[in-house]
């Protein structure tokens, strides 16, 4: 009999200790939380205001969202497959899917549906492509999704490149994100282990940019005018995001890994520089030092930032009520830190309220229209679980 995950092992101690009292609401301060390296310490998870169930296993899961009008998931495996999961049935393989470029970070990314859904069934899908002298780059898709007894993907075509690519498959990014209005489509682009690529504006490496849905850039754009990948930008100066969500009031923030330490969260707003590789509160992994961001202020700083690491996978905003305490935050996963965050927003500032210790690393965060969250822990033997409140 294989031996219980540590996800299973402390679940069975969060439901023996259901008495325990919720975690509660940070103060109205950015420090709160936080010592001076802007570190984090972590709950266990037998005190936190939910117990984890388990649902289903996936091999290296790395994205997920619910199918609206149904009780099934889509989740990408990033060695190249898309699952439908049922709530009530077997969880199926969806064909038509693309050929990724599986190896290093690379392999199948992100998936999201439409703003229009119920009338196109259109997904949005990242992945890493292979080009000319083993160089590499993500691509994002779109395709309608035919559910029934054999789910494929119809019509898929390519909509963005990642320009230029580029040796290594590292920092691929590729996280997607619709606008609250479904006017536009947001793609996070990591700087692909390349550092100055995030400052190039000929490069879309190191940048989150706007399309519309078709891929067509927007003309009112920040660099519209100046054509060719450029005009695709949005905001500049970022390294390897791996979440972007928008709030209640349609605030987008993005999640990034910072190099050594230096994980942060922003607030994205239109022709803003974060400032990577200039400015870091993290530090080369060769010890080599980054100016932290006061050091520059005409660059955006982060609204939070964590040293050492946590390592951010997947963010998502709640604005519900099934846990208390909880609405208008953003909810991110860790994976070195091994746990769930959530930080309060308040305006334009965010603070750090609650930090679980799951002692898995959890890739995606997603929030079901029920308002119950849901999670994907990472790795060859991948966990979908669902955090169910305590009574």
């Amino acid at each position: 009999m294989k031996n219980p995950s540590p996800l299973a092992l402390i679940a069975g101690l969060a439901i023996a200790a259901c008495s325990a009292p919720a975690t509660t609401e940070a103060a109205p301060a950015d420090t709160a939380g936080l010592d001076a390296s802007g570190a984090q310490p972590a709950t266990p998870l037998a005190d936190a205001p939910f117990t984890v169930q388990e649902i289903a296993s996936f091999d290296e899961p790395w994205a997920m969202t619910f199918v609206p009008g149904t009780r099934a998931a889509l989740v990408t495996e990033r060695s190249g497959k898309l699952k439908l999961w049922h709530e009530d049935g077997p969880t199926q393989d969806v064909a038509g899917v693309p050929t990724v470029a599986y190896g290093g970070q690379g392999g199948f990314g992100d998936v999201i549906v439409a703003p229009d859904f119920a009338t196109s069934g259109t997904v949005y899908l990242s992945w890493a492509e292979a080009g000319p002298d083993r160089t590499y780059g993500a691509v994002v898709g779109k395709a309608k999704l035919v559910q029934g007894a054999a789910p494929r993907l119809e019509g898929l075509q390519i909509i963005w490149t990642q320009v230029p690519k580029v040796v290594g498959q590292g920092h691929y990014s590729h996280r997607l994100a619709f606008s609250p209005d479904g006017k536009y489509l947001f793609i996070g682009s990591g700087e692909r282990q390349k550092f100055d690529p995030a400052q190039d504006m000929k490069a879309n490496l190191g940048k989150i940019l706007r399309l519309h849905p078709d891929g067509s850039v927007p003309a009112d754009n920040p660099f519209a005018s100046e054509g060719g990948v450029t005009a695709q930008i949005w905001s500049l100066g970022h390294r390897n995001i791996l979440g972007l969500a928008f709030d209640a009031t349609g605030k987008l923030w993005n999640q990034e890994m910072g190099p050594k330490g230096g994980d942060e969260v922003n607030l994205v707003e239109a022709k803003a520089n974060y400032g990577y590789p200039i400015v870091s509160n993290g530090d080369h992994y060769d010890g080599k030092d980054i100016p932290d961001h006061p050091t520059r202020p005409e660059f955006a700083a982060p609204k939070l930032w964590w040293n050492p690491s946590v390592s951010p996978g997947g963010l998502a905003f709640y604005g519900g009520d099934l846990y208390p305490g909880w609405k208008n935050s953003l909810l991110m996963g860790a994976l070195s830190g091994a746990g769930l965050v959530r930080m309060a927003i308040d305006g334009d500032r965010l603070h750090k309220a609650d930090r679980w210790d799951f002692r898995e690393r959890i890739r995606e965060v997603e929030v079901r229209d029920d308002g119950s969250v849901w999670l994907l822990t990472d790795g060859e033997d991948g966990k979908l679980v669902k955090l169910v409140p305590k009574k």
